[in-house]
């Protein structure tokens, strides 16, 4: 049992060799909203379940809102934002709608795969941008399809926001 946060390269190493086998691809059914973030600009990720994560803006950053019942909000660097969604529409001065275009590899945290991951049914690992990120049973653990990270998508929010490719 881990007896702090799980640091993202360790949780990246486990999760890359599971997605390889059992993963699937999904992209993104719904569409986000999105404006310019302000550098220093703090970002908790509040899901249906409660706090995800928490995150400050650097230059640069974009500030993305899911179209999910818990309107969650996150921070992604301009040049992935840029490689993963298009710009549909411009809503007022600040935010605009975005439609994704990338697809992430995930898997969900069943109690199996808990226990081959070695980990227990909550636990907390390193997100890419330095914070902790909170995951529970039920949850899926996702990858960009270059599997260049690791992070958590809550169950509820994955099912009103992902479908399997294909």
């Amino acid at each position: 049992m881990p007896s702090g946060p799980i640091p993202q390269e360790v949780l990246l190493l486990k999760i890359r060799i599971l997605l390889e086998r059992e993963g699937r691809l999904y992209h993104k059914k719904t569409r986000v909203f999105a404006r310019p973030a302000q550098a220093g600009e703090r970002v908790d990720t509040l899901t249906s379940d409660g706090l995800e994560t928490t995150n400050t803006a650097q230059a640069g950053d974009m500030l993305v809102r899911n179209q999910t019942q818990a309107g969650e909000h996150y921070l992604m660097p301009a040049e992935s934002f840029a490689k993963r969604y298009r710009h549909l529409q411009a809503l007022n001065d600040e935010w605009a709608e975005y439609q994704a275009i990338g697809r992430i590899w995930a898997i969900q945290l069943t109690p199996e795969r808990l226990g081959a991951l070695e980990l227990p049914p909550v636990f907390e690992f390193i997100a890419a941008w330095g914070s902790p990120m909170i995951a529970r049973q039920g949850d899926f653990l996702a990858a960009p399809e270059d599997a260049s990270e690791v992070y958590r998508i809550a169950q509820e929010e994955f099912g009103e926001t992902y479908a399997p490719v294909g």
